[in-house]
């Protein structure tokens, strides 16, 4: 394939569902100019309950699936996946740039962070495997890492109900221990309560708002999807594949089960219209 052919080709995102849609979209506003194929395994969601083996099975036939659509750079836009199929998949696919969620989030957690004392909130799955604890201590030794599990807030993203009385009981009853004025947490000595928070799973920034609302103005947010967002810019200028600004961007989409559920909650993600016929029927 010649560089301006390889220029032209879409990027591919995958997820286990529709979460992932947070990092599609911030993707399509840094990079308007680019084509995107999404790929969501929702016949196999959550991955976040699942053992690693499991989901890092998954992951690599969601990657080699998306590879056949002669994709430019591969984006695993699941926190999970990136935790614990990265490695599998890099191994495996060669001569595609790969980008995961975690290692862009943890190094903008880093650079935003004075004190050090870092608060990351995430799938049961993501915390369990300690992915993001790994990667901000190989940024910054010196950090102090607090993570911890919010499933709840996975089924409030989906249920439309991420603003309101319910996200914002919900973010209290997970944030208000992580960021309780004059608690001395058991591993970090130095500053009472974290000064940034990471949102470890695509779904929460859904409840940016009421996640705010907890934790106040002066605590740093890191949205992991605008970090691997400009991560993705960066590396495709490096490689010099970055599409012509002249290029019309598109997007083509991709599940694997329920292609209704999957426009009508992924409408929400993406914020734009997305009608069932939109949505390809996929099988891995």
């Amino acid at each position: 394939m010649s560089e301006a052919s390889r220029r032209l080709a879409p990027i591919g995102v995958f997820d286990s569902g529709v979460g992932g849609l947070t990092v599609l979209k911030a993707l399509m506003t840094q990079l308007p100019h680019e084509r995107f194929v999404y790929l969501g395994d929702t016949a196999r969601l959550p991955y976040g309950t699942k053992s690693p083996e499991t989901v890092a099975r998954y992951s690599l036939q969601a990657a080699e699936a998306l590879t056949d659509y002669g994709v430019k750079c591969l984006v695993i836009a699941c926190n999970t996946a990136s935790s614990v199929g990265l490695a599998s998949i890099r191994a495996h696919i060669e001569n595609v740039p790969i980008i995961g969620v975690i290692e862009p989030g943890a190094h903008a957690a880093c650079d935003a962070s004075r004190s050090g004392h870092i608060a990351v909130i995430a799938t049961e799955g993501t915390v369990r495997g300690g992915a993001y604890q790994r990667a901000i201590l190989s940024i910054r030794p010196d950090a102090c890492v607090n993570a911890e599990p919010a499933p709840l807030f996975v089924a409030l993203a989906e249920e439309g109900l991420h603003e309101g009385p319910i996200a914002d009981e919900v973010a209290g009853h997970y944030l208000r221990p992580l960021f309780a004025p004059k608690t001395v947490h058991p591993n970090c000595s130095g500053a009472p309560f974290p000064d940034t928070l990471v949102l470890g799973c695509t779904h929460f920034p859904m409840l940016a708002g009421a996640i705010r609302r907890v934790v106040g103005e002066e605590v740093r947010i890191v949205d992991s999807a605008q970090t691997t967002a400009s991560r993705v810019a960066t590396q495709l200028e490096e490689v010099g594949l970055a599409a012509d600004p002249k290029q019309r961007g598109s997007v083509r989409l991709l599940a694997t089960d329920g292609l209704e559920r999957f426009a009508r909650v992924g409408s929400r993600f993406l914020e734009r219209s997305i009608a069932a016929d939109d949505v390809e029927l996929v099988d891995l």
